[in-house]
């Protein structure tokens, strides 16, 4: 997933575009619209398309340095489940038609979509599910297993390198699923389609095939970089705890760290933001270095159908013109932004 907003390194300015992978295909956003283009089984891409401002483009005052992180963060996971949804209620109804010409009793359909309070609700829930797993276990498994309390920096070390660890184990294990793995070929397809639009390339899949999938600004090097930036920033403050009142306990952990993780949320986004504009340099490649390591999990190399839905969102997005990118065989369905 393309958390941030991709832009053109030349001096030219262009529409800024993130993305994201669904099941099938990939939801591309530009500051006017987001578009979600996804394969049905007939070899049909079916295409929502909406009206789209962001939050910080509506509320000037939310656009300053850290605060748009974690206010983006929170919008860019709003939308991500609710275009998930999306291409889980499309390849439902091509299941259902599918049972439907095998003679089956069709089940009761229920409304496809999911409401903007419903998409909340399920981050919240993920939010909490992940930080008591990726945030609040280390630090109960470091407090109870080692005796390391009182030295700042070597307690968040561990404790980072159980979150790390786990990190990386739980990506690592649902790589094998067989419908995840075909996620990660869009999220492919996503990047090089990105690639070629931030290069001024002419956009087809003749021009994407060649990128790389890889790609620095991506929602999976920004996770990287929150586990990264939480292990030296934690560490200066349970220094600072220690100095000033001579112990630190595990609760005394959980009630600073917890309500700073959007601090830290926010103080990654700003390290990807700034690193765009110093791709070469050394120490920028350094930090931007893990990120991409793990991008060779969450990508994978897609198929020229893949990349064509990929283009068709990013076109829509953009409010180009993209029929004439398909072959003679394949339809356009557009759903309407109420759907």
């Amino acid at each position: 997933m393309a958390l941030f907003n991709i832009q053109n390194q030349t001096e030219e300015k262009i529409m800024p575009i993130g993305g994201q992978a669904v099941i099938e295909g990939v939801m591309m956003r530009s500051p006017e619209r987001i578009a979600t283009a996804v394969r049905r089984t007939n070899g049909e891409i079916e295409l929502k398309l909406q009206e789209y401002q962001s939050l910080i483009q509506r509320r000037k005052w939310l656009n300053v340095p850290i605060l748009r992180g974690a206010v983006t963060l929170i919008e860019v996971m709003v939308l991500g489940i609710k275009h998930l949804n999306y291409s889980a209620d499309v390849a439902m109804k091509d299941a259902e038609e599918a049972e439907k010409k095998q003679g089956k009793k069709k089940k009761e359909k229920k409304q496809a979509g999911m409401t903007t309070f419903s998409a909340i609700m399920t981050v919240t829930l993920a939010l909490t599910i992940g930080l008591a797993l990726f945030f609040v276990f280390p630090l109960f498994a470091t407090t109870h297993l080692f005796s390391i309390e009182k030295e700042a920096f070597a307690f968040n070390l561990v404790a980072g390198t159980i979150r790390i660890a786990l990190f990386l184990g739980y990506i690592y294990l649902i790589s094998f699923l067989k419908d995840v793995k075909r996620l990660f070929r869009y999220h492919g397809a996503e990047h090089k389609t990105i690639y070629a639009f931030e290069s001024g390339e002419d956009i087809t899949v003749e021009s994407t095939r060649p990128y790389t999938t890889l790609h620095p600004r991506c929602g999976t090097s920004f996770l990287v970089m929150v586990m990264l930036i939480s292990l030296i920033f934690f560490s200066f403050l349970d220094s600072f705890i220690i100095l000033f009142h001579g112990n630190i306990t595990l609760f005394i952990r959980l009630a600073t760290h917890l309500p700073l993780v959007p601090l830290v949320g926010g103080l990654s986004y700003e390290a990807i933001k700034a690193s765009a504009k110093k791709v070469n340099n050394p120490l920028v490649k350094l930090l931007i270095a893990p990120g991409l390591a793990l991008q060779r999990i969450t990508t994978q190399e897609p198929d020229d159908s893949m990349l064509e839905v990929a283009i068709v969102a990013l076109k829509a997005a953009r409010g180009e013109e993209y029929e004439h990118l398909l072959s003679p065989k394949e339809k356009i369905e557009v759903v309407p932004e109420s759907a």
